[in-house]
């Protein structure tokens, strides 16, 4: 028993998690193109630059319909604290002027 004073448990559900410095650099994408089975959201951030006809997609994240739920949930959370501290968030109602449906149920952001 006096081998565990001075330890410190670690807390239940913590989760350590690694950032590597490549993934911390990040990834500019300005369109995400969302598609959905009934087991998965399939979310492809893209990268859209002006006069190029050719659009690539920068990363994929795969997750299944709840993580979507509480994608969503964490999304109006940190737009509602964006948008106290720095005002309304303006939206272009213009839409990309190409075509944007790769098949099957799409949604874009």
């Amino acid at each position: 028993m006096a081998e565990n004073k001075g330890k410190e448990k670690p807390a239940q559900n913590q989760i350590n998690i690694e950032l590597t410095e490549d993934v911390a650099e990040g990834i500019y994408a300005n369109l995400a193109m969302i598609a959905h089975s009934n087991s998965e959201f399939v979310i492809d951030f893209i990268r859209l630059m002006p006069g190029v006809p050719k659009a690539r997609v920068k990363a994929r994240i795969i997750i299944t319909p709840e993580h979507a739920r509480r994608l969503l949930a964490a999304l109006e959370d940190n737009i509602e604290k964006y948008e106290r501290t720095f005002g309304p968030i303006n939206q272009s109602q213009e839409s990309p002027g190409f075509p944007m449906n790769f098949g099957g149920a799409v949604g874009e952001a």
